[in-house]
């Protein structure tokens, strides 16, 4: 398999050196953050104003809240959801799902008012914070926008997808699936769900319908330290061509997996950066954001790798750890959040110009995690 030798010969003492620290981490010694931008001076929107289009919804895992960013000015209002909001999903109607760890939260974009907090039938221990907190993770809508699917982290085992009816506002299913489902997506047609298990190197596929799950094993550097390991899934995305999830490792390997037979299919990459967050665009383009060196010394520092169709790349370098990344709906700007799960973290977003590169930082939020596109 392509990639970078020296990755697969520090394996084994990463997974040490991880392990001594806390099992299951997405551990390592982060890349000390460079300070963050000045407070905006965006204006607060009045409280009966409606929401302008054009702004972007953050969610904010280092407060209770999301927040809402003018992209020019930074954070013109936030709404509480609940403990430590982690990804978020948006629907047509204008309800942004929103995964906490005390419940699926959904607020009304248009009047900036949470409406309701779904709490989840699956036990997942105190309500706190952190990157191992329980609770919801990944989370996304069907293309219909009938369900909302989070990915909920139960401490210390395997996790769960819990199926929750949109209209009701109420979860009717529990299905299991891997360890801290970090993302969950969705097939084009809604037939399959897809979930990200990143301490379980794997990706769950449950049928719709049926709600039957089948694991697919996603490992392109093997599963050697287990829970302790580096090298793990995190985001995936679905490829709008022919339907195939794209999971990006280490910027040196893209799995390129087929959910219907569970064949992979490994491309090389060429960042060298540990990568999380992944968006694609309506023309195809892969987005992958690169948090830093897993360790001094083994890997590049942050960057936003922007890969086309044909498999060519661009790297972007960032200022300092990163997490997520949301497209503009002209496909011409990503919008990269600054909360990162692990130390390194800043409460902003960076702008990237993906035509040329060009970066500009913004204050919004607090280690703001999950982002889209109002």
């Amino acid at each position: 398999m392509p990639g970078r030798p020296p990755r697969t010969r520090t394996r084994g003492a990463l997974a040490a050196m991880a392990a001594a620290l806390l099992l299951g981490a997405c551990a390592g010694n982060a890349t000390p953050a460079p300070p963050a931008p000045a407070p905006s001076a965006a204006s607060p929107l009045p409280d009966t104003a409606p929401t302008p289009q054009g702004l972007l919804l953050i969610a904010d895992f280092g407060a209770d809240t999301v927040s809402f960013v003018d992209p020019g000015r930074g954070t013109v209002a936030s709404v509480t959801v609940g403990r430590a909001p982690y990804g978020l999903a948006l629907g047509a109607d204008g309800r942004a799902w929103v995964a906490t760890a005390e419940g699926a939260a959904v607020v009304d974009t248009r009047t900036r008012v949470r409406v309701a907090l779904i709490s989840y039938r699956t036990g997942t221990g105190p309500v706190t914070d952190g990157e191992y907190r329980g609770g919801g993770m990944g989370i996304a809508l069907s293309p219909d926008g009938a369900h909302a699917y989070v990915g909920v982290n139960v401490p210390g085992t395997t996790g769960v997808l819990e199926v929750l009816d949109a209209a009701r506002s109420e979860v009717t299913a529990v299905v299991p699936v891997g360890r801290r489902p970090f993302d969950v997506d969705v097939s084009a047609d809604g037939a399959e769900v897809y979930v990200t298990g990143h301490d379980s190197f794997d990706v769950t596929v449950v049928a719709a319908d049926s709600l039957r799950p089948r694991r697919i094993e996603v490992a392109p550097y093997g599963t050697e330290g287990g829970l302790a390991s580096w090298l793990k899934p995190h985001h995936a995305v679905v490829r709008p061509t022919d339907g195939q999830l794209l999971l990006p490792f280490e910027g040196e390997r893209l799995a390129v997996v087929d959910p219907r037979t569970g064949r992979t299919r490994i491309e090389p990459m060429t960042a060298d950066s540990h990568q999380h967050g992944a968006a694609v665009t309506a023309d195809g383009r892969l987005l992958v954001v690169g948090t830093g060196a897993v360790r001094p010394g083994d890997g590049k520092g942050p960057s936003l790798t922007v890969r086309a169709p044909d498999g060519t790349e661009r790297v972007y370098p960032l200022r300092g750890p990163h997490e997520d990344v949301a497209v503009s709906r002209d496909g011409r700007t990503a919008y990269v959040t600054g909360g990162y799960t692990r130390d390194g973290y800043w409460n902003g977003i960076t702008v990237v110009d993906l035509d040329t590169g060009a970066t500009r930082r913004l204050a919004a939020g607090a280690r703001p995690l999950g982002i889209a596109v109002l």
